[in-house]
């Protein structure tokens, strides 16, 4: 490292620098050699050329990571020593190099002990030294507040002389403001690692005193900052403190100091957020002092309300503000600073309050004004979120009060209040949108506020409706360009325009939704314009691809709402849509939409569009071939009777490789627009359906992965078949049979045939003997049919007889019940199914033998009441009512024996219940005290079943049940109250407001559920290894589903800030599937509650980052275990990213940090990809 060269010795380090950072080991080497090196790279941090000197410190940085101990500290000793130095060049680039070396240690390195051992002592001896400069005070004590932060189980040892917050305690008092800013922060961050005796010794020593009306006004804004930091680093321990805190930072807000104000406002911020539950005494003096100095300007001579408003009104005096600009005029940060302010009381700010911001909203100070505006935005998202049921247009106002047809006056509630207070607020806030000289990022935020209201009272701005129109159409005569068309946007949530491609997409969108409200939209001028505008973008190569998916969507609206004003324009529209080069995604949505929805499409369109689909069948992806295939069943369905004769064979032809199971979607869509043709071109396609496709069809049928939408397209294509040719229907029957029993030695599902044999009787009643008959034969004793053969017979006779009657043929029902003694279990299993259904087809036949074996054969009891829920699942409610009471006893006599008889006694009794609700629930309401446990968990699990019915018929004799229920949640019985939470997180999802009203009881009690509890973890001895069981794991988990179930139906009625600290235990719970829910919760926390989740990141981010640490490798980890853990990181992932967005970087280094690591390892891909989609 040549001194004589300044780029040599640049060089020199940079070369140094990436060779340490490629390959530490080419450090190590003679210790001789490395010292000289050391000494070489030290001298030039004394260089004379700064980037050499810049250089020499990212040297170090990679350095301080490899080196020696005896060498970290003689590097340690010098950058000290030189930050005391007179030469104020040298004494910041030893701050910097510090700061670097800091930063730069990795937190698991050994060396990080020692280093920290070594530093901070040093440190904290040179900010004890009174003859530091402060410039190097500064930098010590940024320094001591890193290490902190990266490593405080290091530096925050009590072994460490002298103790930081004896060193740090004095520096609060410094002279120099810089210094006593520095000091808090570090004071604060130092604070949470304190013992807990130490903390009530700083409140009365240092806080309560500097708070007392006899300190001067700098000891109070530095004792009401250190305040708001300790809240932020340890609001734990504050939150103990605050009844002697918060009534003097109170006091605080009314001294005649500006910056003591602001300060104190600041803090107060802090504690709601950060204490939310111990600052509620308070909240009211809280909003007392905000809604004062909200109002605070002293360059206005009056404050009152009504000065205010006329300020905010006076037409005549649109450039007044510039008459009172005075540039010492701090003012506006104290109102800013009261802006901030958000208790959580929703009337009372809105009473108190809203009135006050509303009355802001023309504030002279631009930042203000802003941050107004902001705050209501805020608070308007509150009230959506948890202001209860919005005003409805019957609703009346009088007086402040809400009247009812009975003319009793009910509660002020969040929406009443913000509904009275919209006239003021339409008109001070479109008045400063008038304003000529607004920037576009104030008119875009007052647009903002409007569209805010408008979400969360729709409506609303009715009565100011042409100023509204006039206010935006003045903004969209703006210029279109970079600095507009984010306001432009903004507007357009109100009216429509099209000048920049951003803008355009949103015009796209709102006249899509005027459409679709509007339709059908006759003898008027304006689709026509629409159309003319639209066919322009989309007929212009440089169109955004994203500009062109919303101009194709109005093309679908036109055709759909506006009809008669596109269907004689020539078709242009179509020309540019159906495009055989480029992303057709949209473009097919778009032709399946149209021709489901609009009548009597013209025959041509139709064949082009069917050509252009199967050009997309054969470019596109497995996605976009589900697509088209659905947008080719749509078409063809369209099609009147001119069907061109050839078009079967060549769709028959094509769709041939997709009749597989490698795509479940893609063989739905297939055997569905198989089925379209034999409906539509019944002569032309069944001959080539049953040479080329029914081989096919009879090897699909019984696959177990045909289901859902897969199987329903299956009946649908054999029902169209027979249809086509009734013929047909006598040789399926036989012929799909034998496709079950070729298949050996691969799984099959005897119920899909069965299901289609079904579905076949049902549409060719001419061959039902015969089928009864052929699949009877196999079932008599005798028989020497297959296993499977047999099952498949049971099941179609089940299937058949749910709609027919059999008991002309009684030896069925019999032979069925003979079954339930078979050695194979999928034969009873079938023979439960046949027995079940088959007593639907004659109940007065069947269904007492049912009950008789019941209750006498205990042996096969629960065959029996397999039977008894296929017979009560698939029947309807007016059958069920004529044979409820027959049933009810035998079902609660026999529903104690075990889980499974139990479980499936419950859902019989549930069904019956919803068949009579007046009757048989409040006879469950009785049961509910039962002295059993297995009795109560009966009726429970049966109280569940009724509310999976989403029907409101018998929602009023459920509301009485929910008492009885509640209390069942603290039951002794572990199974009870398991079953009690199971059926109250069905409640939850199908019936919220039902239970709407007990929540203030039923939280508390599940939060009580979220508590592990080590009473019912037992130890298990499983050879030589012992083993922990939690018997109340699925219980916690439950209450937790259910929790997050109220999230999405009751968000309103939680209390954020208990929920938050239950999530945090979540977190860190044994179970990973709790912790998973946890992770789903935060997420969706963090987009319905942003501010109350920011306040407690540093809460999670201690079991996030041990979530992404992913688990330790040990002889004993298997495979399942790492992909386990890694799920469980994925979900860690999704809930960081949450918080990424709503976190404020520098708040929480912890977390940081945390995020800094997840963008960078192997996870930086998927955390890029779910921040782009949050």
């Amino acid at each position: 490292m040549p001194r004589s060269n300044a780029s040599s010795r640049f060089m020199a380090l940079n070369d140094l620098m990436n060779e340490v950072k490629n390959d530490p080991s080419s450090f190590s080497g003679e210790e001789a050699t490395e010292n000289k090196v050391l000494d070489k790279v030290m001298s030039l941090v004394e260089d004379n050329i700064s980037e050499v000197k810049n250089q020499a410190v990212k040297c170090l940085g990679q350095l301080i990571k490899i080196v020696r101990e005896h060498q970290m500290e003689s590097i340690v000793d010098k950058l000290i020593e030189h930050s005391t130095a007179k030469d104020d060049e040298l004494r910041d680039i030893a701050g910097l190099a510090l700061k670097t070396i800091t930063s730069e240690l990795p937190p698991d390195a050994k060396i990080v002990p020692k280093a920290c051992a070594k530093l901070t002592p040093k440190l904290l001896l040179q900010a004890q030294n009174p003859a530091t400069p402060p410039e190097s005070l500064i930098e010590t004590l940024s320094i001591l507040s890193i290490l902190v932060t990266r490593f405080p189980n290091y530096v925050s040892s009590p072994d460490i002389q002298p103790q930081p917050l004896q060193v740090l305690t004095p520096l609060l008092g410094h002279a120099r403001p810089a210094v006593r800013k520095r000091a808090i922060v570090t004071f604060s961050q130092f604070l949470p690692f304190t013992s807990a005796e130490h903390f009530p010794q700083v409140v009365q020593t240092i806080l309560v005193p500097g708070l007392a009306p006899s300190a001067n006004v700098e000891q109070q804004r530095t004792i009401v900052q250190l305040i708001g930091g300790v809240g932020r680093y340890s609001p734990q321990k504050i939150a103990t403190a605050l009844a002697d805190l918060v009534p003097g930072v109170l006091n605080a807000c009314n001294r005649d100091d500006a910056e003591l104000r602001e300060n104190s406002l600041q803090t107060l911020e802090v504690l709601v957020l950060r204490c939310p539950t111990e600052i509620t005494s308070y909240l009211n003096s809280i909003l007392g002092v905000s809604a004062k100095l909200l109002k605070y300007d002293p360059n206005y001579a009056g404050d009152d309300d009504d000065e205010d408003e006329e300020m905010a009104d006076d037409d005549d005096d649109e450039d007044g503000g510039d008459e009172y600009s005075d540039d010492e005029d701090t003012s506006y940060k104290i109102r800013r600073s009261a802006a901030n302010t958000r208790p959580e009381l929703l009337t009372p700010i809105l009473k108190n309050v809203s009135p006050v911001l509303i009355s802001r909203f023309g504030d002279r100070e631009e930042t203000v004004k802003l941050e107004v505006w902001a705050t209501y935005v805020a608070l308007l998202n509150q009230v959506r979120l948890t202001g209860g049921a919005p005003v409805r247009d019957g609703d009346s106002t009088v007086g402040g009060k809400r009247k009812r047809d009975d003319d009793m006056e009910t509660e002020e509630t969040p929406y009443v209040l913000l509904k009275q207070q919209v006239p003021s607020l339409a008109k001070i806030l479109l008045k400063q949108l008038r304003q000529p000289k607004s920037a576009p990022a104030t008119l875009q935020s007052g647009f903002n506020v409007l569209q805010s209201l408008c979400t969360v009272l729709p409506g609303s701005l009715s009565a100011s409706a042409p100023q509204v129109v006039e206010t935006s159409r003045a903004v969209l005569s703006l210029s279109s360009n970079s600095t507009n068309y984010s306001l432009h946007t903004a507007v357009l949530s109100f009216l429509i325009s099209d000048k920049h491609p951003r803008i355009a997409i949103e015009a796209f969108r709102v006249f899509s939704a005027l459409l679709t409200a509007l339709k059908p939209v006759k003898g008027q001028t304006w689709p026509e314009q629409v159309y003319q505008q639209t066919v322009t973008r989309l007929s212009s190569s440089d169109t955004d691809a994203e500009v062109r998916e919303y101009a194709e969507n109005v093309i679908r609206d036109l055709w759909i709402g506006a009809t008669d004003s596109v269907r004689g324009k020539g078709g242009r529209e179509w020309e540019l849509l159906l495009r055989t080069q480029g992303k057709a995604d949209n473009a097919v949505k778009v032709v399946d939409r149209v021709a489901r929805e609009v009548p009597d499409l013209p025959a041509q369109w139709i064949s082009t569009s069917i050509e252009w689909v199967l050009s997309v069948v054969r470019r596109s992806g497995r996605v976009g071939r589900v697509d088209a295939l659905a947008a080719l069943d749509a078409l063809l369905r369209a099609y009147g009777a001119n069907f061109p004769p050839a078009l079967p064979d060549q769709l028959i032809t094509q769709l041939g490789p997709y009749l597989s199971t490698d795509d479940i979607p893609l063989l739905a869509q297939a055997l569905s627009v198989h089925a379209a043709l034999l409906q539509v071109a019944p002569a032309q396609t069944f001959p080539l359906v049953e040479k080329q496709v029914l081989p096919t069809v009879y090897q699909l049928a019984p696959n177990p992965l045909v289901v859902g939408s897969a199987l329903d397209a299956l009946l649908a294509f054999f029902v169209a078949l027979v249809e086509a040719d009734g013929q047909i229907a006598n040789h399926i029957t036989l012929n799909i049979a034998a496709s079950v029993e070729n298949k050996i030695g691969t799984p099959i599902a005897p119920g899909n045939v069965a299901k289609v044999l079904r579905a076949i009787v049902t549409s060719q009643r001419s061959v039902t003997a015969g089928v009864i008959a052929e699949y009877a034969k196999h079932i008599k004793p005798g028989s020497r049919a297959t296993d499977t053969r047999k099952q498949l017979s049971l099941l179609t006779l089940g299937e058949i007889g749910r709609s027919i009657d059999l008991s002309p043929q009684g030896d069925i029902f019999t032979i069925s019940l003979q079954y339930f003694s078979s050695e194979s279990e999928q034969l009873r299993s079938a023979s439960a199914f046949a027995v079940g259904n088959i007593a639907i087809g004659n109940a007065h036949a069947f269904l007492p033998l049912i009950l008789k074996s019941v209750e006498k054969e205990t042996d096969k009891r629960l065959l029996s009441l397999h039977a008894l829920k296929e017979f009560v699942t698939n029947s309807s409610h007016g059958q069920l009512e004529h044979v409820a009471d027959q049933l009810w006893a035998p079902l609660f006599q026999n529903s104690d024996a075990d889980d499974a008889t139990r479980n499936v006694a419950a859902s019989c009794l549930g069904k019956l219940t919803t068949a009579a609700p007046s009757r048989y629930l409040p006879q469950l309401q009785g049961r509910l005290r039962d002295p059993s446990p297995s009795i109560r968990a009966t009726v429970i699990a049966a109280i569940r079943y009724t509310f999976a019915d989403s029907a409101q018929s018998y929602d009023d004799f459920v509301v009485a049940v929910h008492r009885g229920l509640l209390s069942l949640v603290e039951d002794q019985d572990l199974k009870v109250r398991q079953e009690a939470l199971s059926a109250l997180n069905t409640a939850a999802k199908s019936k919220p407001q039902l239970i709407r009203e007990h929540l203030t009881t039923l939280v508390p009690r599940l939060y009580n559920e979220t508590v592990i509890k080590q009473e019912l973890i037992r130890t298990v001895q499983m050879g030589p290894w012992q083993h922990k069981v939690d018997d109340g794991l699925e219980a916690r988990k439950t209450a937790y589903e259910t929790i997050y179930t109220l999230l999405e139906t009751n968000l309103a009625r939680l209390d954020i800030n208990q929920l938050l600290t239950r999530l945090v235990a979540g977190l860190t719970d044994t179970a990973n599937d709790i912790q998973t829910l946890c992770h789903m919760m935060v997420f969706r926390l963090a987009q319905l509650a942003p501010g109350a989740v920011a306040a407690r990141i540093v809460d999670f981010t201690p079991p996030l980052s041990d979530a992404m640490a992913g688990p330790k490798v040990t002889k004993d980890t298997v495979k399942q275990d790492l992909e386990r853990a890694q799920e469980q990181q994925k979900s860690a992932l999704r809930a960081i990213t949450a918080l990424s967005k709503v976190n404020t970087p520098g708040t929480v280094a912890k977390f940081d940090e945390l995020v800094a690591s997840v963008s960078k390892g192997q996870w930086a891909n998927d955390f890029q990809e779910l921040s782009d989609k949050f």
